[in-house]
């Protein structure tokens, strides 16, 4: 019973110790992060739209008399210049004499031959009589001319870009061969297309070109911003699920980041611009591991 007794009054001694242990102060974790530094620069950045080739203007070729085609010299899809010869068109009557009206009067050598020359300068988009021998009446048209001083680039806008593609705008068409023009928006068109909420714009190319309709190509428009800005990565800057607050981590001291309210501006694929705050020249901002820290956390360099 003794024995009993002293084992009891060793386990009350040994849990009594125990008890005034004072606890071991366990370390905060720590997340690994990298820096940046903010710097000063622009960002270069473009919009990129599609655009349709289509001509504006058309030129319709008449015959001006009821004649037979003789000669055809052109097909379509040709570029032809105003004053160019297209058609060789002979009367009925001159059809009728034959070969025999030089015999009979050697000045009626061109008696009842027309030449039809293109109004305009152009491609041929229509090609409705291309039969030599075929009768045409007065008035029928022959084939159409798309003028190429009215050659645009139909661009399909969204409606939250018409600040930037507005009339006057200079753009830069990329055609599938890769060569690429200078062009200016013109006025836009009032009707928007219901399902895509588009408005279609014109982009004029600056020099006369000679390109078949309804050819696709890139219209780019440049918005960048020049001058000193403030640009930082990307991945620095964080936002809520709504794209409504943004803000950054900035490095305090060697182990303390804290969370920075800023607003952004111009942004591309790589950078974005920070219109506020101003920061100052040697900022330490986190540019990796910063995703999710809270406003005050403790991190670590890596170097």
């Amino acid at each position: 019973m003794k024995i009993l007794h002293i084992a009891l009054f060793g386990l009350l001694l040994l849990s009594a110790c125990q008890s005034n242990t004072p606890p071991v102060n366990e370390p905060k974790p720590r997340t690994n992060v990298q820096i940046t530094e903010i710097k000063s620069g622009e960002i270069s950045d473009n919009l990129v739209l599609s655009g349709t080739s289509v001509y504006l203007k058309r030129n319709m070729v008449t015959s001006s008399i009821a004649a037979f085609i003789t000669n055809v010299y052109v097909k379509l899809g040709d570029h032809v210049r105003k004053g160019q010869p297209l058609y060789l068109l002979e009367s009925k009557e001159r059809k009728a004499l034959g070969s025999d009206i030089t015999k009979v009067d050697p000045s009626l050598k061109g008696f009842g031959l027309i030449t039809v020359n293109a109004p305009a300068s152009g491609i041929i988009t229509t090609f409705d009589k291309q039969q030599t021998g075929e009768y045409v009446l007065e008035g029928s048209q022959l084939c159409t001319i798309a003028a190429s001083n009215d050659l645009a680039f139909q661009v399909n806008v969204p409606f939250e870009y018409t600040d930037l593609v507005k009339p006057g705008k200079k753009c830069l068409i990329t055609l599938p061969d890769g060569s690429q023009h200078k062009a200016t928006i013109t006025t836009p068109l009032a009707t928007m297309n219901v399902t895509e909420q588009t408005q279609v714009l014109l982009a004029r190319p600056d020099q006369t070109l000679f390109l078949p309709e309804n050819l696709l190509g890139k219209v780019q428009f440049n918005r960048s911003t020049y001058g000193n800005q403030q640009v930082l990565p990307k991945t620095c800057v964080l936002s809520d699920e709504l794209l409504k607050d943004f803000w950054v981590m900035k490095l305090i001291n060697d182990s303390t980041a804290i969370k920075v309210a800023v607003k952004t501006g111009t942004k591309n694929n790589q950078d974005i611009e920070i219109l506020s705050p101003k920061f100052q020249p040697g900022d330490k901002i986190l540019v990796s591991g910063n995703y999710g820290l809270a406003d005050t956390a403790l991190v670590t360099v890596d170097k």
